[in-house]
Parts: C-alpha cells; structure tokens; sequence
C-alpha cells in the first residue's frame, strides 16, 4: 500500500513528466482505455440501490448539471465560443471514479462517494448525447449517434460487464480491494498522458493566444473552487469533505476525451486545466491527511 506521502508526490511527478515529454502524446488513445478500467473496477466494487442514495446527492447531481451551464455562461462572457465549451466540458464532467480512493485515504465515508460517482456518472452519461449536440450548436443525428457510442462504450459498457462479473462470479467484487495501487497507478498514467497531450498542443500551436488560454485557466479555477465549496455546503454537517470531493473532483478524462473528440485540442484544454487543478487540492488533502497521521 503507497504512504499518503507517495500518493502526493506521484501525482506532481505524473504532471511534470507529462509536461517534460510530450512526445507521449502519441499514446494519447489509451486514455480511453485507462478510463474504462477505472471504471469497471469501481462499478465491480460497488454495492448500490436506489435505496440507498441520500437526498443531498440528487441535489449534487443538480449542481453537477449546472455547473456545466455556469461555465458555458461565465465563458462566454470572459472570452467567446472556446473559452465557453471549455467551461461547459470541465463543468459537465461527473465525479471522478478517482473520488471514492481519495476518499478513502481521508478515512471518511467511501459508500456516499462511490453512490454519487455512479448516480453523477450514468445520468450525465445518459444525457450528454442530447446536450452536446444543443452546445455545440449541431443537431444532427449522426452527431447524436457517434455521441451515444462514445459515451456507451466508456461508461455503460464496463458497468454492464461488472453487474455481469459481479452476477457470475460473487467474489469479483472483493478485486478492486486487492487492486487499490493498480487503479492508483492507472490515474497517474492517464494523468501523465493528459498532460503530454496538452504540452504537445501548446508546443506545437505558436498561433493560439495567450490571453484565450489564462480566460480558459480562469474559468476552470472558477469552476473548481466554486465546485468544492459549493459541495461542502451541500454536504453539510453530515458529509461536507465527501459532498465536496464528490462535485470537486470530476472525471475529466471522460469529457476530455468527447472534447477532443467532438470540438477541439484548444477547448480539451478546459478539462486539462480542470485535472490540474483539483488534483493540486487532492495532493494538498492527501499531504495534510499524511501529517495529522503521522
């Protein structure tokens, strides 16, 4: 098991690397794949029912949505069209399958993290066919189609082949246990790959404007403090660092894949900043965790 203190500083390693060579941006389609894994390890582990959720988490997936239109607002005032679908894609992105780990090296409640990840992760899922199209202002069906498909296969299909894992072989359930490192390491690999992404397009395109990438850094922190905050409030006395974790730390790779996919490298940009940011905070959490502790 990696020490909190490990934990922090391989996710400042992952990041520096990522910016140091971005020739690895030409292994950039295994993020995908990365995700998906991710995913079906927390899906696999997960025990949960309608019955179970509480109401504050329908009220987070109320401010996940919005957050979404707040940022498309809040960018298209700051700086047009791009710095808008950037704030719309790092808005939009549900909670990280990432959050109920970090959760669990806070010692708080893993269960409310892991039912907030599946209910943000499968209604934004379901919905986003229907938004993105609106956003980017195409209404086509084969947008719609290519959209569904995108999102079914990296979301729906490893929920459907965990419930299926789960259903054949009971004890499949008790893997993302014994796999914890590995699914950490797998973060710190997407986020690497993210950041070589960003540093090759940013090495590579002399002609975009300095001030539309600070409006871009300037929305996503807006958003990501904002998203943290407003969590904490949500959460109240009973869940407040859950609620918080749960709004603030966003799965990302998930939208910066659809946005890299669907408008551009300079708006995948929203999403990238977006891992920066909240995994600036979580490495901050994980440290201070690690030194009450020790």
């Amino acid at each position: 098991m990696l020490s909190g203190f490990a934990r922090t500083a391989a996710i400042l390693v992952a990041f520096l690397l990522g910016a140091l060579l971005p020739q690895a941006h030409a292994a950039a389609d295994a993020i995908q794949w990365l995700i998906m894994g991710m995913l079906f390890l927390v899906f696999l582990g997960t025990q949960w029912t309608l019955q179970s959720l509480h109401r504050s988490q329908l009220v987070l997936l109320a401010a996940n949505l919005a957050m979404a239109f707040v940022g498309l607002g809040l960018g298209w005032l700051i700086g047009g069209r791009d710095v808008a679908l950037a704030g719309f894609f790092a808005g939009i992105a549900p909670t990280a399958a990432a959050a109920p780990v970090i959760i669990s090296f806070m010692r708080r409640d893993v269960a409310y993290v892991t039912a907030t990840f599946v209910l943000t992760n499968v209604v934004i899922a379901a919905l986003l066919p229907l938004l993105l199209p609106w956003v980017l202002g195409s209404f086509d069906t084969t947008l719609f189609t290519r959209i569904a498909g995108s999102v079914a296969l990296l979301i729906f299909a490893p929920l459907a082949l965990a419930l299926l894992l789960r259903r054949i072989h009971p004890p499949a359930q008790l893997w993302p246990a014994r796999l914890r490192d590995l699914s950490f390491g797998a973060w710190m690999l997407t986020l690497f790959l993210v950041m070589a992404n960003a540093s090759h397009f940013l090495r590579t395109q002399a002609d975009v404007s300095r001030l539309v990438l600070l409006e871009i850094a300037a929305v996503t922190l807006l958003i990501c403090v904002a998203n943290f905050a407003l969590g904490r409030l949500i959460g109240g006395r009973a869940f407040p660092a859950e609620a918080s974790q749960s709004l603030g730390q966003k799965n990302t790779s998930f939208t910066l894949y659809l946005a890299l996919a669907y408008a551009s490298p300079l708006v995948a940009l929203g999403p990238t900043c977006y891992i920066l940011f909240h995994n600036l905070w979580n490495s901050w959490q994980l440290h201070r965790v690690h030194r009450q502790n020790h």
